[in-house]
């Protein structure tokens, strides 16, 4: 698989978005990023496991403690690859809205009083 797809994989998921909002204020243990949830510890380690291996975080060791970090960078590839997608929507809209001043610019058709539609409702 390759990065794109992991980290999207990773994100996939509402619990690892909300330990990665947590680990945005800084770092934090694993028993401080538990606490939020009705989850075991071990559960908030598979979690891990998966953003670590997508590059999202990285786990350190100190002494007892274990803080987890943001890798903020491993974010880059997802914000190219959707800058792209940004570029492209920004220009379909740029067009759309030209388009639709021209025809706001345009003339209204005036109707012609007592032709009957042609088209009737059965």
């Amino acid at each position: 698989m390759d990065q794109l797809s992991t980290t999207f994989q990773a994100l996939a998921d509402p619990t690892r978005r909300a330990i990665l909002a947590q680990l945005a204020l800084g770092e934090r243990s694993v028993t401080e990023l538990a606490e939020p949830f009705d989850m075991s510890l071990p559960g908030i380690s598979k979690h891990l496991k998966v953003l670590e291996h997508a590059g999202l975080i990285t786990r350190g060791r100190e002494a007892q403690w274990r803080p987890c970090r943001l890798e903020p960078k491993a974010l880059m590839t997802v914000d190219q690859w959707l800058d792209e997608y940004r570029k492209l929507w920004n220009q379909r809209f740029d067009r759309l809205e030209v388009y639709l001043r021209e025809l706001q610019a345009k003339p209204r058709a005036t109707t012609i009083k007592g032709k009957k539609n042609a088209r009737r409702k059965s």
